[in-house]
């Protein structure tokens, strides 16, 4: 019997294996992540070789590799200038395996052992001297039509799947998907920060954009608003439940209109202060908070990412290229604004994400243990690993309870990661849930209950997935 991640003491081993039985094979609800929704557009999209799938999309697998002077361009990544990057696949994937050593230990190494094996039968642990003959397997299967995205949805038991979209997207991909034949469920989820956030790089030309896709001429703050609403109003007919938004603190306040309209000025004339950025972004999380409760969208907050900490990665690949770091982050004073005006409202539900785990028992639970409208997401990024799942559990439902938790989403780009950062969850789960039977804390009826519910139940309900 596969017991990994479970206790080594024979009671608590024992209880966790029974939970995990009970939820091994429930469908995945994958409420928030970042997989391209052009992958199940295409009846027969291929995703080419095994380094486009598990490498080059995977910053979590190349940031480790850079740590340790292997650039970026020798992995194939693309530049922003279009310079000349490695191209021969089969020298990446032997470049990475012979550091695989370097995951050893890591959640990383973790997620890719179980998927090669779980997804593509592969048990060989990775190494210099079977590199080539793993990439052939992996390859012969990606060639195959059982490992196309839709085969693999059904594969890997996915009962919905939410991608990240920007507010400017015109959904193209998810209407071809709604009016195809293929039953699988792939919605969207709005993501407006690049509109929002005014230091955001690109963001005039981005406000031009909204302007075109809403067929709203932005061109003051009511006008913005307006486009805004026209468009997760298109979002949520196209299938959405849900809203995500990044910033950097958690930092909310309101503008009256008068000072809305003039930051929103200023930056569209391209003279806004890093003072008004922060201004506005924090009374538009509240305006945000004010439409999810309107128009009945969840709304995801992500909080405490340093992004794009290394200039010269930012300039030469652009974003999302795993140099984003943690900072410390404080809850209780700057969330109060917005929690003043929404946080008791019975119709809105926003579920908080963090980088900084010293505000899990100090200001996270107690905060979602009290306001009718905050959950609490599970571990995020650096944090979604086996310790930090566990040191989530410890800290968070003393207070919150379970039932002021979101459940588990698995926020990836990599497609085939999916079913094992669920089983991660599910093992670690059931693991601390045998420790609590075990002493004495809840009776295994209870447990029961909970491992459904922390496996599936809790993440459907709280982004509403019923239908």
């Amino acid at each position: 019997m596969d017991e990994r991640y479970f206790s080594p003491d024979p009671a608590q081993r024992r209880i966790a294996s029974d939970l995990y039985n009970r939820v091994k094979n429930l469908p995945l609800i994958c409420p928030h992540g970042h997989v391209d929704p052009r992958l199940f557009s295409q009846p027969n999209y291929r995703f080419g070789t095994p380094v486009d799938l598990l490498i080059i999309p995977d910053h979590y697998i190349f940031r480790m590799l850079y740590s340790q002077g292997i650039t970026l361009e020798s992995l194939g990544i693309p530049t922003k200038t279009g310079t000349p990057v490695e191209n021969d696949h089969r020298k990446i994937w032997q470049t990475v395996c012979d550091h695989w050593y370097l995951f050893r230990g890591t959640p990383t190494g973790v997620w890719l052992r179980d998927e090669l094996q779980g997804v593509f039968g592969i048990g060989q642990k990775i190494n210099s001297a079977n590199a080539q003959a793993i990439y052939d397997a992996i390859a012969d299967k990606l060639a195959s039509s059982e490992f196309s995205p839709r085969q693999m949805f059904d594969q890997f038991n996915i009962e919905v799947l939410a991608t990240t979209d920007a507010a400017t997207d015109t959904l193209l991909h998810h209407e071809t998907i709604r009016q195809s034949d293929w039953s699988g469920r792939v919605i969207p989820t709005f993501r407006p920060d690049a509109v929002v956030n005014i230091d955001t790089e690109n963001w005039r030309a981005n406000i031009d954009q909204l302007s075109a896709v809403s067929g709203i001429d932005v061109v003051n703050y009511s006008s913005y608003i307006a486009a805004l609403e026209q468009r997760r109003a298109h979002f949520k007919n196209t299938g959405a439940t849900a809203t995500d938004h990044a910033a950097f603190s958690a930092y909310t306040g309101s503008l009256s209109d008068e000072e809305a309209h003039t930051i929103f000025t200023r930056a569209l004339k391209g003279s806004a202060s890093s003072d008004d950025a922060q201004r506005f972004t924090g009374h538009m999380l509240i305006e945000m908070a004010r439409m999810s409760a309107d128009d009945g969208l969840v709304m995801q907050l992500h909080i405490g990412s340093f992004r794009n900490h290394n200039p010269r990665i930012f300039q030469q690949f652009g974003r999302d290229m795993g140099a984003d770091i943690p900072v410390t982050a404080e809850f209780t004073r700057n969330l109060k604004p917005l929690l003043d005006e929404w946080g008791n409202h019975p119709d809105l539900t926003i579920i908080l994400f963090n980088l900084d785990e010293t505000t899990y028992s100090r200001e996270l639970a107690p905060l979602a243990g009290h306001y009718p409208a905050l959950k609490l997401g599970p571990p995020w990024w650096f944090f979604d690993s086996l310790n930090g799942m566990r040191h989530y559990f410890d800290d968070v439902i003393e207070t919150a309870g379970l039932y002021n938790t979101a459940g588990f989403n698995d926020d990836t780009r990599a497609y085939a990661s999916i079913p094992a950062r669920h089983d991660l969850w599910r093992r670690a789960s059931a693991d601390w849930l045998a420790g609590l039977v075990v002493r004495g804390i809840i009776d295994e009826e209870d447990s029961s209950a909970m491992v459904a519910d922390m496996a599936y139940n809790l993440a459907k309900q709280a982004y509403r997935l019923g239908t």
